[in-house]
């Protein structure tokens, strides 16, 4: 290029800010994918405060810094004592932090690339989706992604037909020490699994393994894979105690504690050894999952395999009113899927 060619274009900021984009990462489309994604939350009871902070944090690291939290909804449920004791003051502090409360998820839409709905409940997930389904925003739900197994089923299935970008998860499934346990050296091939965890806390309107069981469940299907067959499930004074048979004959067990300490946490059975997997680290390792869904549009759940740890736990009650039979999945996926049809 001789000089004046360059300045002529230097007349154009088009075409200079081509110029010097171009010559530190490349043409203009990199420039704008390297834009911070902003992202409206439904729902400030729960989550919402502390992953604003984690991701407003001067200290946060990509990919979690590419996020900025631009907007949100209030969005409690009354008849939640934790969700109308937390509701005002989480509010305002998310006033503090920079956040523009909205009336509404539709005034909320149009200020956001992307949503987060972290209701503390699931019965009025869907309901919140459905707007962000017909924007066709990338959107990642809270657990427990809907207060039944047919109303996931529902959820997903209007979020594949409207082309939405969709999936919901633990955050025990990306905590390191749970995550690598899959492909452990010292443990080998996995054949079983003892995931552990708290099952106190309860939510009206839910089964009860949605609200806390989810994260211990989650724990068994990350370590262990999909294809569970049968579940089981026994209650005591201290503990309840889901088993879970896979179609390969594996067996893995999650033990809800009712009483005395609690923790998260796994032991795995393999052809190698046996080790301890690791515990809760943090709600960061979701955030990165987050963050490159939003960017990508991937999914890193399937809705299958989130599908099926929901008819996991479901089963799980179905076997408790049965005084502890066997529960196929398969049974309680098709009285689901009739009900989604029904009630869709």
């Amino acid at each position: 290029m001789n000089l004046g060619t360059f300045f002529s274009l230097v007349k154009n900021r088009t075409a200079l800010l081509w110029i010097l984009t171009g010559c530190l990462i490349g043409p203009p489309m990199a420039a704008a994918a390297a834009a911070p994604i902003k992202v409206g939350i439904i729902g400030l009871d729960a989550h919402a405060l502390p992953w604003t902070k984690i991701i407003h944090d001067r200290q946060a690291a990509r990919p979690v810094a590419d996020m900025r939290i631009a907007a949100a909804v209030p969005a409690f449920s009354p008849d939640i004592p934790f969700s109308k004791d937390h509701i005002e003051k989480n509010t305002a502090a998310m006033r503090e932090l920079g956040v523009e409360i909205c009336d509404g998820i539709e005034a909320m839409l149009p200020k956001v690339d992307a949503v987060m709905v972290l209701s503390i409940d699931g019965r009025p997930h869907l309901r919140q989706a459905r707007p962000v389904f017909a924007a066709r925003k990338p959107v990642f739900i809270d657990k427990p992604v809907a207060s039944s197994l047919a109303e996931a089923l529902v959820l997903f299935r209007e979020a594949r037909a409207s082309g939405t970008p969709c999936f919901s998860s633990s955050s025990l499934r990306y905590s390191p020490g749970i995550a690598g346990m899959t492909n452990h050296a010292a443990v080998g091939r996995v054949l079983g699994c003892d995931a552990y965890g708290n099952n106190r806390s309860i939510l009206p309107g839910h089964p009860d393994l949605f609200y806390y069981g989810i994260h211990g469940s989650e724990m068994l299907f990350t370590i262990m894979g999909s294809g569970c067959q049968t579940v089981s499930r026994v209650q005591g004074e201290t503990a309840d105690l889901v088993t879970g048979v896979w179609t390969d004959g594996r067996v893995g067990t999650f033990r809800g504690i009712l009483n005395g300490s609690t923790a998260f946490g796994a032991t795995v059975f393999g052809e190698k050894g046996i080790a301890p997997a690791g515990k809760f680290e943090g709600y960061e390792p979701l955030l990165v999952e987050i963050a490159r869904f939003f960017r990508t549009g991937q999914p890193p759940v399937s809705a299958e395999e989130t599908i099926e740890i929901y008819a996991f736990m479901e089963a799980a009650d179905e076997s408790l009113r049965q005084g502890g039979l066997p529960v196929s999945i398969q049974s309680v996926l098709e009285k689901a899927r009739r009900q989604a049809e029904g009630g869709s």
